[in-house]
């Protein structure tokens, strides 16, 4: 379901949250879905409760999922999960960009690298 990288640089609540997201926008997880619960997850993931519940809380904050008292967390329609995801990656892409250019990247070679094509 998620994987944690414990060498990533982000905190263990930003990946699971980034892991959810990611069920989430791909359809792995629908909405009106519920969500584990905090302890549950927690188990399955072998960390802290806190930890569920502040990437939970993130989510929400976000848009992603909703809850409903003493019944859980559920996933929240699709069309505006996808319009966030969306615009988050674009404004982490946008500097990423610019350096690439500033470096003399080509747009030939950023489309290559957009295509996924190793060659560039």
């Amino acid at each position: 379901m998620i994987h944690l990288d414990y060498r990533d640089s982000r905190p263990i609540n930003e990946q699971v949250s980034d892991g959810l997201r990611k069920l989430m926008v791909k359809g792995l997880l629908a909405p009106g879905d519920k969500l584990p619960s905090v302890r549950a997850l927690a188990v399955e993931l072998a960390i802290n409760p806190n930890t569920i519940q502040r990437a939970y809380t993130q989510l929400e904050q976000e848009g992603y999922v909703y809850s409903v008292s003493g019944r859980g967390t559920f996933v929240a329609e699709g069309q505006e999960q996808h319009r966030l995801r969306s615009r988050e990656l674009m404004e982490k892409a946008r500097p990423i960009l610019e350096e690439l250019k500033s470096l003399g990247m080509t747009e030939q070679e950023l489309l290559q690298l957009w295509k996924g094509d190793d060659h560039a």
